[in-house]
């Protein structure tokens, strides 16, 4: 079989950011949106170097929080987000990985200007930084059809490399954005990974059904 899963085209693909941000990031965003936040925006994207975790962890929940209610506002922003992605501070990481495929729907023009750093970044990039390269990446995909040639090569490497949780997550991300021969060239490599006797049965299944693929049954010998 090689219909498409059946997925949604405009699948939520901005992460894990905080479901209930804390009450004095949340504040704080509402401030910087109405325009009455003093210190500004600009404190708190200066805050992401902050050698001091408190204030690194706040001006990465402020700036998550922004970008969850108006991420216009981050769009003159994206080249400090892009480098928080490489953070060696996961909270300041994650944040880039919040907010980029956010900005990648609502601004994806400028978010491509930085296509070339983000690709050259995915394979040395951390487990946080990874997920949030795959997101951003689908974001544009999902924004335009002329990324998917473009983008490819990184989603190939991403579903061959990935660990079990991820193949799955990704699975489900990048396969719904991409049409026609990139469609396919990444169908092909997440369809030969279900045939990997480390991957976990449940999560093995659960691609399968992803791909609209019946699994391979276990030998009787081999349960």
């Amino acid at each position: 079989m090689t219909h498409k899963p059946a997925a949604s085209a405009d699948k939520d693909v901005s992460g894990s950011g905080s479901q209930k941000p804390p009450g004095q990031a949340a504040a704080i965003a509402a401030e910087l949106i109405s325009g009455t936040a003093d210190p500004g925006l600009d404190h708190y994207l200066r805050g992401l170097l902050d050698p001091k975790d408190s204030a690194n962890q706040l001006a990465s929940r402020v700036l998550e929080e922004v970008a969850n209610q108006k991420p216009e506002m981050l769009a003159p922003h994206i080249e400090r987000l892009v480098s928080a992605l490489g953070s060696d501070r996961p909270r300041v990481a994650q944040c880039g990985a919040h907010a980029l495929p956010i900005l990648a729907r609502v601004a994806p023009a400028k978010v491509a200007k930085h296509l070339a750093t983000l690709q050259a970044a995915f394979g040395s990039a951390s487990e946080i930084a990874r997920d949030g390269l795959v997101r951003t990446f689908v974001s544009l995909c999902l924004a335009s059809v002329t990324y998917q040639k473009r983008l490819i090569e990184v989603f190939e490497h991403a579903l061959r490399d990935a660990d079990p949780k991820s193949l799955v997550r990704w699975v489900e991300l990048i396969l719904p954005a991409l049409k026609g021969e990139p469609y396919a060239q990444a169908r092909s490599i997440a369809e030969a990974r279900l045939n990997e006797p480390e991957l976990p049965r449940p999560m093995a299944q659960r691609v399968a059904e992803l791909l609209g693929v019946k699994l391979r049954a276990i030998p009787s010998d081999k349960k």
